[in-house]
Parts: C-alpha cells; sequence; structure tokens
C-alpha cells in the first residue's frame, strides 16, 4: 500500500471531514479579511469626501447615490412628535474609555421637514442612555424648537440590528424599535421622504445626546484577529489529518513487515 492511499483512499470519512474543517476555516478567514477590506476602503471613501464643501439639501430632490457618504446640511425644524428610539444600540465612542464601552442605549431618530417645503429628512441625532431597570422610561433630550440648521453625513441608513419579527401591530408611543425602515416610514405618514438619513455631527452635547461617532474602520484589527484563528483552525485541520495519516500508514507499513 503507498502513502497515498493510506492517506486519502483508505480514510474517506477522515479526509472528507478535513477537508470540511480546512473549507469552512478557510471560507471564513477570507469573510473576515474581505469585511476589514471594506471598513477600511469605507474609511477611505468617507476621508475623502470629508474634503468636499457640504451639500444643501433644501432646494432640490436629492437621491442616495448623490450624497452617500457625503456632508450635507439642512434647515428646516424638527417633529418631535415622531421621534422613534431605536433600541439596543452601543455608545459611539465611551467616554469613561473601554470600562463603559458595553454600555447601550438608544439612537435618537427624529424627523426634520425642510424649511419651504413638504420634504422630510430623517435624522440620527445622536445616543443617549438606557434605564436598565425601566426599558419605556426614556432619558432627558432637549429637542430645539423653531427654524434650526443642522450638519451631517448622509448615509443610507442608522445601521442595522438583529430583529426577531416585523413590528405590524399599532403605533405605540413611545416608539422603541430596533431599526427603522424608510420606506416604511413613508408609506406610514404619507410624507414627501428623503431616501436617506443625516447623521448629525455637532458635537456641543447640549440636547443631552452623545455625537461622538465612530471611525469606519473600528473592528479591523478585531477582523483581522478572527481572520487569524479561522486560518489557524484550518491549518490544525490538515495537520491533524497528516499526522494520524502519516501514523497510520507506518503501522500499516510494520504490520507488513511482520
Amino acid at each position: 500500500m503507498n502513502i497515498f492511499t493510506s492517506l486519502i483512499g483508505s480514510r474517506l470519512v477522515a479526509t472528507v471531514s478535513a477537508l470540511f474543517v480546512i473549507g469552512v476555516g478557510c471560507a471564513a478567514g477570507v469573510w473576515q479579511l474581505d469585511r476589514a477590506h471594506q471598513k477600511m476602503a469605507l474609511s477611505q471613501s468617507m476621508a475623502e469626501h470629508a474634503q468636499l464643501p457640504p451639500l444643501a439639501l433644501n432646494g432640490r430632490s436629492w437621491t442616495l447615490e448623490e450624497v452617500l457618504q457625503r456632508r450635507v446640511v439642512a434647515k428646516g425644524h424638527y417633529l418631535p412628535s415622531q421621534t422613534i428610539w431605536l433600541d439596543n444600540r452601543p455608545r459611539p465612542i465611551p467616554a469613561g474609555g473601554a470600562d463603559s464601552a458595553a454600555q447601550s442605549g438608544f439612537f435618537v431618530m427624529t424627523p426634520f421637514q425642510l424649511q419651504g417645503s413638504d420634504t422630510v429628512l430623517w435624522v440620527n441625532r445622536g445616543w443617549a442612555p438606557r434605564n436598565t431597570e425601566n426599558r419605556t422610561e426614556l432619558p432627558p433630550v432637549s429637542t430645539p424648537d423653531g427654524l434650526v440648521v443642522v450638519e451631517g453625513i448622509a448615509l443610507a441608513n442608522p445601521g442595522k440590528v438583529y430583529d426577531l419579527g416585523k413590528n405590524d401591530g399599532p403605533i405605540v408611543r413611545p416608539r422603541i424599535e430596533q431599526n427603522l425602515d424608510l420606506a416604511k416610514e413613508a408609506n406610514l405618514h404619507q410624507w414627501q421622504q428623503l431616501p436617506f438619513i443625516l447623521r448629525e455631527t455637532n458635537v456641543d452635547g447640549l440636547d443631552g445626546l452623545a455625537r461622538s461617532w465612530a471611525p469606519p474602520t473600528t473592528g479591523v484589527e478585531r477582523h483581522h484577529a478572527y481572520a487569524f484563528q479561522w486560518f489557524a483552525l484550518a491549518l490544525c485541520g490538515f495537520i491533524f489529518w497528516l499526522v494520524t495519516g502519516l501514523k497510520q500508514y507506518r503501522q500499516q507499513g510494520g504490520d507488513q513487515s511482520e
């Protein structure tokens, strides 16, 4: 019996299992590297867009493709009664350092009606802490009255978290949701709505909200570490298969010599 037959031909189950482990490890490792590359490319793109002058949203209708990742500015007034509190959102950048990194709270999404128009823009005004003992008790947040100017970054959405199911029941106030569905909100309110959100960048904090947004490259090191672990798993699977195969091959050779 030659070594090829011993390692593969006579160990089909072990070979298939090893190929499965190697395949999963390599695929997961490549996916983690791809995620890191996407974050780095997004960061570079946003840095380039940040050098461009802000786009004025008043006066014309903008598409998502025209404004995505660009700095934008809008003049109008808030509609605070329609605010949505997006739950289970981590603090953008912990003020207290790593000790408060896991602090969970809300993204405060408030619709903003543009001056001289019926068009509405959803604004991610920032992050507020959650009451851990009473989920429905909202933190004190002030909303400016009258005409204001907001500036920020145009994004497709405020980010998504895992949602156990769609809430198609009646609207309950305050509206605490897992995710923001722009199409659903436009249909619910029957108003003209821009197809993107504005993530406010003003950092004065006078309204009780945190807006120290994490850079897109946050987590790149973690993706690289995960990729290393997956590739290491694939390598260990191959080494285990090879060592056990060689051991079996030597034992079979010894038996035949006897």
